[in-house]
Formats: C-alpha cells, structure tokens, sequence
C-alpha cells in the first residue's frame, strides 16, 4: 500500500515509535528510525526491519531537542530515501512533580521534545508533501493531550500543544492532499511507562505487577495496556485511501480513559 514512500518515525528506536515504523515498513515504506541507544542494537533493528519487510531503513542520532538537527535530519533522510511522505511525530519523555517543585529545565526539555520538535519536523517536511500533492502527518500525542494528570505539568502542557497544531496543519494543509491527525494512546507499557511503573512499585513497596494493576485501574477502564501495534495499526489506516478525509482528528486509543 506504501510502496515507494518515505516514513520518518521520531522517536523510534523503542516503544510506540518503533511499533510504528514495524507497521509502515510492513506495508512497503522506506523508513528513517530516529533516537537514541546502543549503536549495535540500532544497527540490528535497522537491519532486521529491512530484511523483514524488504524496504531501505536509515537511522538518524538527531536530538529532538536541536532545531538544527531535526532541519538536517529532514535534508538527510531526502538526499538517502526521497521526500519524507509520511512523518510520525512520536519522540517524548516526561518528568513527575508538583507544578511548584517543577525544574524549569526539566519544563524546557519536555517541551522541546514533546512540542517544539513537531512543530520543527512538520515546518521542514511539509513544503514537500504540498509540492507532490501527498502527505500523512501523524502526531502522537496522548491521553493526556486531552484531559490532565497531577504531576505532569510539562507533559500535560505539551501534548494537549501537540493536539492544538495538529488542528491547525490540518487547516492549513485543507485541500492538499496531506493530513494531519493525532493519535491520542492511554498507558502503553513503553520504557517511559515501565519506569512510572517501577517507580510507583518502589515508594509504595509493592510488586511491579501490582503497581502495573493499580496504574490501569486508576485511568483506564478497559483493564490492559495499549499496545504499539495497536497504535502502528492505526497509523497504516491513516495512510490509507480511506482515511484521505480525516483530518484534523483527536483519535483515542485508550481503553476508555477519557470517556470517563
């Protein structure tokens, strides 16, 4: 279905990202990982995903904090792979306090990377989808782009930002053949959540299976963890023919948290 296109995931060297880019490359995209890591497992999940699926596969180390980085990201993976057609833009961490206890740095940090770099991505690929009348633009945001946690002033802020530009590209970019949607998951039991879950089960003295049980119950009624395939499932869907008029769009993926 994707044949012959370019799909940069950021922040896909783990986690949803790289359940993303499994999904894309599995339906023929050429695919740009980008994050961080041990260079030897980067290399083996560069390699395997090109094996697996018979398409080219780049790595790019660019911070999604550097503006500049994420500019010669973009020119990179054009000059290797071709205009980027489908960008996922999926790179976050987090950080947990009351909002009065907040590091200002942790705050520029989260929102560098959980906001600032979509807005970069989308600013440098997007000339290119306008000129081929093509393009998939696909934030993942969160949950918690739609309704708010305690502790999670950055994070909170910066995903329900990320939901706010994927309103606006979608009316700036109305009637040109790209889209732009964002994918809002509850807990997917990603490295970033592992270690919510570790920490939960350290200060309380308790299992990790337990705090993983309470987590879930807490937020999400449906009971178990969103998967990344789940996610990359629907990132193929967006690409498709039949989600050409959605745009715009706020898709939860969370066992029903922000129903409640």
């Amino acid at each position: 279905m994707l044949e012959g296109t370019t799909a940069l995931v950021t922040g896909s060297t783990s986690g949803i990202g790289l359940g993303v880019a499994e999904a894309l490359a599995g339906q023929g995209a050429n695919i740009v990982l980008n994050g961080f890591g041990d260079p030897a497992e980067i290399e083996g999940l560069r390699a395997g995903l090109a094996e697996r699926h018979g398409v080219r596969v780049m790595h790019s180390a660019a911070d999604m904090a550097e503006p500049n980085a994420i500019d010669l990201m973009i020119r990179e993976a054009k000059d290797e792979l071709g205009p980027v057609d489908i960008l996922v833009n999926n790179a976050g961490i987090q950080h947990v306090a009351p909002v009065d206890e907040f590091p200002p740095e942790k705050w520029d940090k989260i929102i560098d990377i959980n906001l600032n770099h979509a807005f970069y991505t989308i600013h440098h690929a997007l000339p290119d989808m306008r000129a081929k009348g093509w393009g998939r633009i696909i934030n993942i945001a969160s949950a918690h782009g739609l309704v708010a946690s305690a502790g999670k002033a950055a994070y909170v802020a910066a995903k329900h930002g990320m939901v706010g530009l994927t309103k606006v590209t979608a009316l700036d970019t109305a009637g040109s053949g790209v889209t732009c949607n964002a994918i809002c998951p509850g807990w997917v039991l990603t490295p970033l959540v592992q270690k919510q879950v570790d920490s939960r089960a350290a200060s309380e003295g308790i299992p990790v299976e337990q705090a993983k049980r309470e987590l879930l119950a807490e937020k999400q009624p449906g009971g178990e963890f969103v998967t990344p395939e789940q996610i990359g499932a629907y990132a193929v869907f967006l690409c498709s023919d039949a989600a050409r008029t959605i745009t715009g769009a706020q898709i939860q993926i969370d066992g029903g948290w922000t129903a409640q």
